[in-house]
């Protein structure tokens, strides 16, 4: 049993211990051992996150801080903000390694043909394959079935050990960026998550693979470095990067500095949503990397920027000439995005270009609910990134299994596979219901709060330029149901081609996960509180307290100190009675070397604190 001081750290860091036994065992011992032992650690890991979220509330948050260095200490936190990004992320990591399964046996042996071509006739081109039917099940049969030499099977142990290594490492960056609680430590998790899915691209891609690599690559870290130059920026002059004693000296930063830090986060995270003017590395990434990693970047890694936006910016920096000054600039940038976004879709003949298109066109939304200035905004932008996370990853999934059976992702080619694929036209038909906004899956939820508060915050300020700016949003969303649904048109209605008369359903793999995700999505529709309570919970903490207010609060620099502080336990025998009476200041608890690990549980919050 894991001791409950580190549910978190066992998450995060299981899956980047264990990815070399994976790789090696893999290679020793075949692909389903590989699989299964990956879906294990991340089953695992997704339960330790989790468990902690049971008793927490709407308002609670639980963390798990060791001692660090001097650039602070090293802590993991759930709150109301961090919640429906972790669970969603290991959520989707977990599924997505079943599903991965079949797709990538395909695309490995489709690759290890290509590489023995273009050896035998000197032909480096033939290995920039775009899709192949070769392996397609087509005739109806499962891949499972195919009998493979021993240099395929070799081959194949080695490169899926490879991917599922890659791939648990990208989970666990991903997860580390959405728990920190240091500046220094969420730039090291941002920065790793981009390694291993660029590797996964460059090895495992489609097309021109290797460019798409160092073109993603390049783009994404060079969003990063500019947002390193705000975190360090920060850190300096808040005289410490940890989250809470930033925001409990946010006032020590000269207002001079405020403009630059803010300009330099909002374009680092913007480059990570892919928003219109630097989303130039979305399309051709989304096209060219192996579908599962597609999923994985879509649903969950490009929405850590709208995370980092409200954690980093609105959050810390809270204070006067911040974010109320700045937001609208956010919503208008926002609505730009969902229109270039969904116009730009409708012009794609490629399943996965129309879906990447379609990617920008969500992360738009989540631009647009930050920059309402409303408790009900910002709740339905996070809200909205599970429900892209469960919409999108349910349509790049029906395009996997497209590839899978078909060998291709050209709609020009495709039709009438309603009838020859039920199953996959129903989830698809969820996911698309999803990203419309249809009751009564969980984007109606998410559209409806976010839409809510931008209208309330229009009505409220009586600005005639956020009302324009609300109708136009809200029209915007003919768009996405007309790409939506001319793209499910294309594909599963009218008359079959003929080379596709024996195409039947994907394999139990994509099925099962498939119906797992639309599962999800139609419970969140109907039960949103599972997320709402902890987000609204959270969300209404960065406000005033009046009821009619809806500007975030100005903190001054006593307030935030009183605001931030935490119990800490100073002596080791203490009742729970004894150690709610000391509670000392934020700044002076960080400050204090700890030379015992402590529990304190005070309302629903749950700190541990460990010298390591």
């Amino acid at each position: 049993m894991v001791d409950s001081s580190y549910y978190l750290m066992v998450a995060t860091f299981m899956p980047l211990i264990l990815s070399p036994v994976v790789y090696f065992l893999g290679k020793r011992k075949g692909i389903n051992i590989t699989t299964w032992l990956t879906f294990g650690i991340l089953a695992i890991s997704t339960t330790l996150v989790i468990i902690p979220c049971i008793d927490l509330g709407s308002g609670g948050s639980y963390q798990e801080i060791f001692d660090w260095s001097q650039l602070g200490h090293f802590g993991l936190k759930l709150d109301g903000l961090s919640i429906p990004f972790a669970i969603t992320i290991y959520l989707l990591s977990t599924i997505i390694v079943i599903y991965s399964k079949p797709y990538m046996v395909r695309k490995i042996l489709i690759q290890f043909d290509q590489l023995k071509n273009s050896k035998s006739s000197n032909d480096s081109s033939a290995y920039n394959d775009t899709e192949s039917d070769l392996y397609s099940a087509k005739d109806g049969k499962s891949m499972s079935t195919l009998l493979l030499t021993t240099d395929q099977k070799s081959y194949l142990n080695e490169q899926l050990g490879l991917y599922y290594s890659l791939y648990l490492v990208f989970a666990m960056g991903m997860l580390g960026t959405v728990l920190a609680t240091n500046l220094f430590e969420f730039y090291v998790f941002f920065e790793l998550m981009l390694v291993p899915s660029f590797f996964l691209i460059a090895f495992f891609g489609y097309g021109k693979r290797k460019r798409t690599a160092l073109m993603f690559f390049f783009w994404a870290h060079v969003g990063a470095v500019i947002m390193l130059l705000g975190l360090m920026a920060m850190g300096f002059l808040s005289g410490g990067f940890d989250y809470d004693v930033v925001k409990a000296n946010v006032s020590q930063i000269p207002a001079a500095w405020i403009a630059v830090i803010v300009a330099a986060l909002i374009i680092g995270f913007a480059v990570k949503l892919g928003a219109f003017l630097v989303h130039v590395w979305l399309p051709d990434t989304y096209t060219d990397a192996p579908t599962p990693i597609t999923v994985l970047i879509s649903s969950a890694m490009t929405g850590i920027g709208a995370y980092g936006l409200i954690r980093i910016w609105i959050d810390l920096l809270s204070g006067p000439g911040n974010y109320s000054d700045y937001a609208i600039y956010i919503n208008i940038w926002g609505l730009i995005t969902m229109i270039y976004g969904g116009a730009m879709a409708l012009m794609q003949k490629d399943i996965k270009r129309v879906l990447a298109y379609s990617s920008i066109s969500s992360m738009g939304y989540l631009l647009f609910g930050i920059g309402s200035e409303s408790v009900l905004g910002i709740s339905g932008a996070i809200f909205m990134y599970v429900t892209h996370a469960l919409g999108k990853g349910l349509l790049f999934m029906m395009a996997g299994g497209i590839i899978l059976q078909t060998g291709t992702r050209n709609m020009d080619k495709l039709g009438g596979l309603g009838g020859k694929m039920p199953y996959t036209a129903v989830f698809a038909m969820i996911g698309g219901l999803t990203i419309i906004g249809v009751p009564i899956t969980s984007g109606f939820m998410s559209e409806w709060v976010l839409f809510n508060g931008a209208l309330q915050n229009a009505v409220v300020d009586w600005s005639s330029l956020k009302a324009v700016s609300f109708a136009l949003a809200i029209s915007a969303t003919i768009l996405t149901s007309a790409y939506i649904l001319w793209m499910y048109k294309r594909i599963f209605y009218g008359v079959v081609p003929e080379t596709l008369k024996n195409v039947r359903d994907s394999s139990k793999y994509v099925l099962v996960t498939m119906g797992i995700l639309a599962s999800l999505t139609l419970i969140l529709g109907l039960y949103p509180d599972l997320l709402y309570k902890p987000i609204i919970g959270y969300v209404e903490n960065l406000y005033d307290e009046t009821p009619n207010e809806l500007k975030p609060v100005k903190i001054g620099a006593s307030s935030s100190q009183n605001q931030n502080q935490v119990n800490t336990t100073t002596s080791s025998g203490g009742t729970n009675g004894e150690q709610n009476n000391h509670v000392n200041n934020v700044t002076n608890t960080l400050a204090t070397i700890m030379t015992q690990k402590t529990h304190l549980i005070s309302g629903n919050h749950l700190v541990s604190y460990v010298t390591i």
